[in-house]
């Protein structure tokens, strides 16, 4: 299949599927109202309040027109009061609904027209996962980045960070919100948006991870987890409580959790320098060795109170705090041990680092809903959101002969605040057709403050200046969903988003602005006669904007600086990256709640953002710089395979087995860099997972287990430089005894294998080739946990 041919079939599918939508809407009227007609019957005779129901029912057949309500006694008495007969129309409705069952995970994933993958609490429980990451890395086309057991971010479709849209709650998390801290106990579920829709931002390209937190809960069961982790004989206790209930027309659900845990890591990495004539000039090896301490505390509390007009406002707080303490050793052997070429000190041979942080973030989400007499809908959202993150560290470097060589100490104070306001006004038109339309505003700013002092001299220029900057961040979109028919259903958006990005220091100030207009479009074909087997498409346009920290320009100073451990800094002149996507998927709907699909999709990025490292002059030193620039235009494609059944539905008198299984491969090509290699930065070529539950018939036992594999890659960052990472097999198992109904045990295993983590990088600058090697351990950790119900 050629870069050109794949794209160019996908567009003419997209095309013809779109005025075939058009072209059948009107063909399908007398159909469709016929459609209606049998869905209210259906409803009615679901309600079965009385035999007159039944009767009317079935005239309603032959005289559409009989569909009213039956008249009760009091009706008889007096037809003509306009408020009673409305009274009595709610109860009936208000019967319908509480005779209706909840859809499930998989019918809310048919159901909807942009394509999304819904996991549920019983995904989220199953595996006895300490982090919501660990639970992602089993989706179809998801990654995530660093070594197994340590998490990392988050990447759909193979591509790297900045990709991928985090949202909690529908709103984005405030500034060092981290995945990994965040426990599954607290999320009632994750949706996993392939492709964006207008409602949420666009800022999605390879798509969006919306966490929903613990929802409205009856007042029914006190949910109580008892977890204790073991990782190389350290115990990680954990604790996580929801209490609901209800006063009046409040309900609550009162959640927390948490938790505390020790971690020891050891890597050794080898850079080498060596002449294009094969001369090598440096070879350094280090040894690293770090004890880290952690602890944290979630709360989630959910109020949602039911006015009596029908109105209903929802608020929920969410506050995450989180303290670390870490103990580095490295240890460094250099031949030949030559004095630096700055300092002239002889080169470091070890080095000893104490390092803290504490983050605290808090934020208030609120959500009025009021419902109009004609069925329209307006909803309004306000939200606000402070955090600070302290953080210290302390390196002092000796010599080999033991004399100290310097001290550099590190101190970090960051200050977050957020503010929010949306609405959304939602009406139907007919009976086929919803009309929404809405707005959003966010601002957040950060102040920063940051002293570097190396033998109590500043690293760097700006050390101990203040540091401001700020976001804003306004779009508005209009977005309609239709049901033309009962194979057809369509969806047709568009969205202005426009940010502005502020940041001044002693020296400079950067205002940059930047607009994005991304209009989308999603189509859901039924096949007739094959089940509940569907098409989709999508036609999408979505943005990838800078992430402040590549916008500011303070620099992250590098103690060993290099060409392989350079400084890092921002550029205030960067542009958004921007897409448009096709993607086609094929959906196959098994009787027993299971699935099987596979998923085409092309992306065309244009202002593609990539890191480059330099060597440049800071002060009165050389030193080695990595900084982001725009280089141009990128293409990626791939294919998603997946597939979630019960044997049974395929041999009947087999084991009560679910399989889990996808498969995802991924290509791209980045136009400004020689290949071969030249994908998007921290793209796999593929990824697969297979996973397997065994209910055992004779006993209340559960046992499952999944491997993840991703092989190992090389990418071509840029002409002069490539980065290579390793193989990531990871083995997970688990174990569940149902004592009873409100009370289970689970004891699982992550990382069983705990295979060592390779990555490298070589970069070639004026004949000089700079290599680098790192392997990483992993480890096991074991996971004992108590549910109960009370």
């Amino acid at each position: 299949m050629t870069t050109t041919s794949f794209p160019l079939r996908v567009v003419a599918l997209a095309i013809g599927s779109a005025f075939a939508l058009s072209g059948i809407a009107h063909a399908q009227e007398v159909q469709e109202k016929s459609k209606t007609e049998e869905s209210t019957k259906s409803t009615e005779e679901k309600s079965k309040s009385s035999e007159e129901n039944k009767r009317r029912n079935s005239n309603a057949q032959k005289n559409p027109a009989q569909l009213k309500p039956a008249p009760t006694k009091a009706d008889a008495t007096d037809t003509k009061n306009p408020s009673q007969l409305q009274s009595q129309l709610q109860t009936q409705l208000q019967k319908v609904t509480v005779n209706g069952t909840k859809q499930s995970d998989i019918d809310l994933r048919r159901n909807s027209i942009a394509g999304k993958i819904i996991v549920g609490r019983e995904e989220l429980d199953r595996d006895g996962d300490f982090t919501v990451g660990e639970i992602l890395k089993r989706l179809p086309g998801v990654t995530t980045g660093g070594r197994p057991g340590r998490g990392g971010d988050v990447r759909m479709r193979g591509m790297g960070g900045g990709y991928t849209q985090i949202l909690v709650n529908g709103e984005r998390p405030p500034r060092g919100f981290s995945m990994e801290s965040l426990s599954p106990d607290q999320v009632e579920r994750i949706e996993v948006m392939r492709g964006p829709v207008a409602e949420f931002s666009t800022q999605a390209i390879a798509g969006t991870i919306n966490i929903i937190l613990r929802e409205e809960y009856h007042p029914k069961d006190i949910d109580l987890k008892l977890a204790l982790g073991f990782e190389q004989g350290r115990v990680a206790p954990n604790l996580s409580i929801t209490y609901p209930g209800q006063i009046g027309e409040l309900n609550y659900a009162l959640s927390a959790s948490i938790f505390h845990n020790g971690q020891h890591d050891y890597s050794t990495s080898e850079r080498v320098e060596q002449t294009d004539a094969g001369v090598i000039q440096l070879i350094q090896d280090q040894i690293d060795q770090t004890n880290r301490q952690s602890s944290g505390i979630h709360l989630t509390p959910r109020f949602s109170y039911k006015f009596e007009s029908g109105d209903n406002l929802t608020v929920q707080p969410f506050l995450m705090n989180s303290r670390s303490h870490s103990r580095n050793t490295s240890t460094l052997t250099q031949s030949p041990e030559t004095p630096d070429p700055v300092t002239h000190l002889p080169p470091v041979a070890l080095a000893n680092s104490n390092s803290n942080a504490d983050s605290t973030f808090f934020r208030l989400n609120s959500n009025f809903q009021h419902r109009f007499e004609d069925t329209a809908k307006l909803t309004i959202k306000l939200g606000g959101g402070i955090g600070r993150s302290d953080s210290d560290s302390l390196r002092t470097q000796y010599a080999k002969n033991g004399d100290q060589l310097n001290v550099i100490s590190d101190v970090n104070d960051t200050r977050d605040t957020s503010f929010s306001q949306g609405g959304k006004y939602t009406t139907p038109i007919g009976d086929k057709q919803n009309l929404a339309a809405g707005w959003d505003f966010e601002r957040s700013q950060r102040e920063q403050k940051r002293v570097s002092l190396d033998n109590g001299k500043p690293q760097f220029t700006d050390s101990g200046d203040n540091l401001e900057a700020s976001t804003r961040r306004l779009a508005a979109y209009v977005q309609s969903e239709i049901d033309i028919n009962a194979q057809w259903s369509g969806y047709a958006g568009l969205r202005w988003e426009g940010i502005k990005t502020h940041s001044s220091k002693s020296n400079y100030v950067v205002d940059n602005s930047t607009s994005v207009f991304s209009p989308i479009m999603h189509a859901v074909y039924r096949i007739p006669d094959l089940g509940k087997d569907q098409i989709r498409m999508s036609l999408t346009s979505s943005y990838r904007a800078p992430a402040l920290n590549d916008v500011i320009a303070v620099p992250a100073i590098s103690p060993l600086n290099g060409p392989t451990r350079p400084d890092r800094t921002g550029n205030p002149n960067l542009q958004p990256e921007l897409s448009r996507g096709l993607d086609i998927a094929y959906e196959h709907y098994l009787k027993s709640a299971g699935i099987m699909s596979v998923n085409l999709f092309v992306k065309n990025i244009d202002n593609l953002i990539r890191r480059r490292t330099e060597q440049v002059q800071v002060g009165d030193a050389l030193r080695w710089v990595n900084s982001p620039v725009n280089i141009g235009h990128a293409i990626a494609k791939g294919i998603e395979l997946e597939a979630k059944f019960q044997a049974q539905e395929f041999f009947p008198e087999g084991p009560a087995i679910d399989v889990r299984t996808n498969y995802s491969r991924f290509w791209s090509n980045v136009d400004d860099v020689k290949g071969p290699n030249n994908r998007l930065d921290q793209q796999p070529t593929q990824t697969a997972n297979l996973g397997l539950d065994y209910r055992v018939s004779s006993v209340p036992l559960t046992l499952g287990g999944n491997v993840n594999w991703t092989p190992a890659y090389v990418n071509q960052t840029s002409d002069t430089q490539t980065t290579s990472t390793g193989i990531k097999r990871q083995l997970d198992m688990y174990a569940l005894w149902k004592f009873s109904p409100n009370m289970k045990l689970r004891l699982s295993a992550s990382n069983l294998q705990a295979n060592d983590f390779l990555s490298g990088s070589s970069l070639s600058i004026n004949g000089v080739n700079y290599l680098q090697s790192n392997r990483s351990k992993t480890y096991t950790v074991f996971n004992l946990r108590l549910e109960l119900k009370i």
